[in-house]
């Protein structure tokens, strides 16, 4: 802590990702700027869930922090109910052991043959996994200000996470996103069924997400970098004058 302290004590601006970040910090410097991680909007194409259909999206990659495990034990939950529900995962092998569990409890849940495993992908081609789908799930355990969430607000994808972290410093609950407890893969599933079987709430929260990420474009977020450097740099020069 004397380290971080003393390392932010000697820059002439902290600038934070993220409200949660700047809330969590602040014992260590007061004054700390917001500068949110930017998107490249139009590389996003909107389509607006009107009816959400039961596919499923999971973007992350393979790590315990993540919890990968949760996704098809989510799905098991509904597989019954929505006898075309399906999951694509798209992510890389962290090589913790993740991917090989989320395996065994999709074949021990009897929903292998529902889930897809797209591994990483490029950057250019995030915007195509997502719109395979209507529902994002967000299972981590840790988070902070995810870009993949972004991504998917961006798409108008149904977003359902985990409330941990950064996470409800980012989406608001029944608004733009469903938040449910971690591991909670009955909570999560009763999210999923209602944005299913609920157009009208489906739509909202499609119509929101956009308008949340749209807050995250370069082309507003750029400015403030601009505004901060030349305000940094003009008091640098008159310290010095």
């Amino acid at each position: 802590a004397r380290r971080v302290g003393a390392c932010l004590g000697r820059a002439a601006v902290v600038a934070a990702p993220s409200n949660y970040l700047r809330e969590r910090m602040r014992p260590f410097h007061e004054d700390l700027v917001l500068l949110p991680n930017p998107i490249n909007l139009d590389a996003y194409e909107f389509r607006l869930r009107r009816v959400a259909r039961p596919r499923m999206v999971w973007l992350r990659s393979f790590h315990k922090i993540y919890r990968p495990t949760l996704a098809p034990r989510v799905l098991a939950r509904l597989s019954e109910e929505f006898p075309d529900i399906s999951l694509v995962m798209v992510g890389r092998d962290k090589g913790d052991g993740s991917l090989q569990r989320t395996q065994a409890v999709a074949n021990e849940l009897g929903v292998a043959g529902r889930i897809s495993y797209a591994g990483g992908v490029n950057k250019r081609d995030v915007p195509g996994c997502l719109q395979q789908g209507d529902i994002f799930l967000n299972t981590t355990d840790v988070d902070n200000t995810p870009v993949s969430v972004l991504e998917a607000l961006a798409c108008g994808m149904c977003v359902v996470s985990t409330n941990v972290g950064g996470v409800p410093y980012l989406l608001d609950e029944g608004i733009d996103a469903a938040l449910v407890p971690p591991a909670d893969a009955e909570a999560m599933a009763d999210a999923v069924r209602r944005i299913i079987n609920d157009p009208a709430h489906a739509e909202s929260l499609s119509r929101n997400a956009r308008r949340k990420a749209e807050q995250f474009d370069w082309s507003l977020i750029m400015p403030q970098w601009e505004e901060l450097l030349r305000t940094t740099a003009a008091a640098g020069g008159a310290r010095r004058g």
